[in-house]
């Protein structure tokens, strides 16, 4: 009702003015009976009458003035589907009542067509001219007592069509609304961003919607290097808008307690200046859960803050949690995550565990660690965080190596001589004599960062720069990797004495609060490996790592073999040394490489010079922190700065019979703070014709 429907024209439909009706003119229809007493406007119902229709019918159109449902104009009363201005309904209560006058037209005159201008009676379907508003229907003098068959008006778009093209508007809209609804909706892991391009590199990786859950937030690898990261990548806008943080400890802190803290850590820490307006953003997703690992209240109440944040900021179910512990919790805190329901991620979300170094006390305890952890995690969720490898110029060795034409073809052993591996501390052990002790200076970062760098600066070209192509050639190397025949004369283990160090005297290892008297703990270890594969064959690479050494440096040096002919005399190049590469890691990250030049001046004199790159230099942007990096590769899902479980394994294989010999032989070396590292070890060079490096 109310929506004329296109037809061909038949009887009460007109195409156009015509000749008047004779029945109109003639008055020989019967009249019909009284009409009751209507509105101002209102007269009788009639079928087949067009213009400004009054009273109650279905399907008129013009400026109805009754409830009529389906009509259109200015409708004035309460009449589903109808579009204008509405009045007051008062049927029955006439103003000024019509005269009882069956089928009479509104200002009707003698000899008026049919197809009346002003017409008044009710049909349905009809449509004419509105009278004015407020005048009393009255018939004119000497218009007949008569109905008058009246012609429709042709359908024109107008107002009384609003409704209909409305209508079919809405139920497109319907329609394509249930066709999104029909439509599967892609999970979190599946979506990707119809606006990125994988080829652009101007944006940066946003992580999208998430959070973080942090066990030990209280200890200094959390004050002093996660909160500020996390802040640094919120300040750099690469974190979404709802990141949530969450710490966990056995503190008694409320979450006004815990934003404090991460307050002070961010303004004592961070690597970007302070926003306000970044930290007020940050700050509304951090929840603090005080508890112990074996507390399943505890971790009752973290479910309920990581739902809590779910519905509050939007994380989408996505969480990582990270085990900032030592690694004897480990396996409470993923059981405990196992059991409330934690570990297991919403459908379309993720969970992810990170784990710190090291990862294990030896081979043995490694493969239990990973058998418990991945009863819980699958072995693609678990992030073994190494963060020499989140370090730009430990990236970029792979892009020295394989992005370039001029390096590949010397990278072996027809050309390198050896190569040394450092990474020397100019600090003692802190507060963290608890952890250390026990641990030593090999297990520490021999195990973990330096066979890391030992495995990216020997593999082959991985097909890809994805994390699986690069596990297939980093444990190509490590399980090539030969350790030496005679462990005493090829590694070393030390202790630092009281020394000077920074123009300030420090105390030795075994005095140092915390510590054993007793303790055969090493603070220093260098060993030498061989690499058993047709690229290195017969190359020695020398790794060593230590503390309260002479500076805080890590380098990477490949040192080339000497000219075999130099048509030099030896004087001309007895200051001449061995070409090099030297990537440096930390701290003025960058690269030099060492030739021989002549020297100005008359006399055919060479000597070493060096061409230095420096990232500071040759790039506006300074390099972030390797945890800022790391962080957001997790929650990006992203493992290719990720050492796997099979790594880690082979890694404590090595690792493992040098720890076993050193503790059947004796005590430590010793070595004064401040120095490059016990005499020992400069005889543990001198014996293969070679010697240290001095950073």
């Amino acid at each position: 009702p109310g929506t004329p429907e296109p037809g061909p024209p038949g009887p009460g439909t007109a195409r156009g003015p015509g000749p008047p009706d004779p029945s109109a003119l003639s008055g020989s229809a019967p009249a019909r009976g009284p009409v009751p007493d209507t509105t101002a406007q209102a007269v009788a119902p009639d079928p087949g009458t067009t213009g400004n229709p009054t009273s109650d019918a279905p399907g008129t159109t013009g400026n109805p003035t009754s409830d009529a449902p389906g009509t259109a104009g200015n409708p004035t009363s309460d009449a589903p589907e109808t579009m204008g201005s509405p009045a007051p309904d008062t049927p029955g209560a006439p103003e000024k009542p019509t005269p009882n006058a069956p089928g009479a037209t509104v200002n009707a005159t003698p000899g008026a067509s049919a197809a009346a201008e002003k017409p008044t009676g009710d049909t349905p379907g009809t449509t004419g001219s509105p009278a004015p508003t407020g005048s009393p229907a009255r018939s004119s003098p000497g218009a007949p007592d008569a109905p008058v068959r009246a012609t429709a008006a042709p359908r024109a778009a107008g107002p009384a069509h609003a409704p209909v093209a409305k209508a079919a508007k809405a139920a497109k809209a319907a329609e394509a609304a249930k066709g999104r609804m029909d439509t599967p909706v892609a999970s979190a892991a599946e979506w990707v961003n119809p606006l990125r391009d994988p080829r652009d590199r101007r944006l940066p990786r946003i992580a999208g919607p998430s959070g973080l859950v942090i066990f030990g937030v209280t200890g200094d690898l959390s004050r002093k290097k996660l909160m500020p990261a996390v802040y640094d990548l919120a300040n750099r806008g690469l974190l979404p808008p709802g990141f949530s943080l969450v710490g966990f400890a056995r503190r008694d802190w409320e979450d006004q307690d815990f934003a404090q803290v991460v307050h002070e850590s961010v303004k004592a820490h961070a690597r970007t200046p302070f926003r306000e307006e970044v930290w007020q953003q940050l700050s509304e997703g951090m929840r603090f859960v005080p508890g112990d690992f074996d507390d399943d209240t505890a971790f009752k109440q973290l479910r309920a803050a990581v739902e809590e944040l779910d519905s509050s900021r939007g994380t989408g179910g996505n969480f990582a949690f990270y085990l900032s512990v030592p690694p004897r919790f480990f396996p409470k805190v993923v059981q405990q995550l196992k059991k409330h329901g934690l570990a297991d991620a919403p459908r379309g979300s993720w969970r992810r565990a990170v784990i710190e170094k090291p990862f294990g006390h030896d081979l043995a305890d490694a493969r239990r660690l990973n058998r418990t952890v991945h009863e819980v995690f699958d072995p693609e969720q678990v992030f073994r965080i190494d963060h020499y490898l989140g370090k730009e110029t430990v990236q970029n060795i792979l892009a020295l190596r394989f992005a370039n034409q001029m390096y590949e073809p010397v990278w072996n052993r027809s050309y390198v001589d050896h190569v040394q591996i450092t990474m020397a501390e100019d600090i003692g052990i802190g507060g963290r004599a608890g952890y250390y002790d026990g641990i030593g200076a090999a297990r520490d970062v021999v195990q973990n960062h330096l066979l890391q760098l030992l495995a990216l600066t020997a593999m082959e070209e991985p097909l890809a720069f994805d994390a699986d192509a690069l596990l297939t050639e980093k444990l190509k190397v490590l399980k090539s990797v030969r350790l030496p025949e005679d462990l005493g004369s090829h590694t070393v283990r030390a202790q630092y004495t009281e020394g000077w160090q920074g123009g300030e005297r420090v105390v030795g290892y075994v005095q140092e609060e915390g510590i054993d008297p007793g303790s055969r703990t090493d603070t220093y270890a260098a060993v030498k490996l061989g690499i058993d594969n047709r690229r290195w064959a017969g190359v020695p690479f020398y790794l060593r790592a230590g503390k309260r050494l002479g500076r805080r440096v890590t380098e990477i040096a490949v040192v080339f073999q000497r000219a075999p002919h130099s048509p030099f005399d030896t004087s001309a190049t007895e200051e001449l040394g061995q070409n090099a590469i030297v990537i440096r890691v930390q701290p003025d990250e960058g690269m030099t490489v060492r030739f021989g030049s002549k020297v100005p001046g008359t006399s055919m004199e060479i000597r070493d010079v060096s061409m230095d790159f420096a990232y500071g230099e040759s790039f506006t942007e300074s390099s972030p922190e390797a945890y800022e990096r790391l962080i957001l590769d997790v929650l990006l899902g992203d493992a290719n700065l990720f050492p796997r479980h099979q790594e880690v394994e082979e890694s404590w294989r090595i690792l493992d019979p040098i720890e076993a010999y050193w503790d059947e032989h004796g005590r430590p070396a010793q070595y004064p703070a401040g120095t490059w590292g016990p005499r020992e070890a400069d005889e543990m060079l001198a014996r293969d014709g070679r010697s240290w490096r001095r950073p």
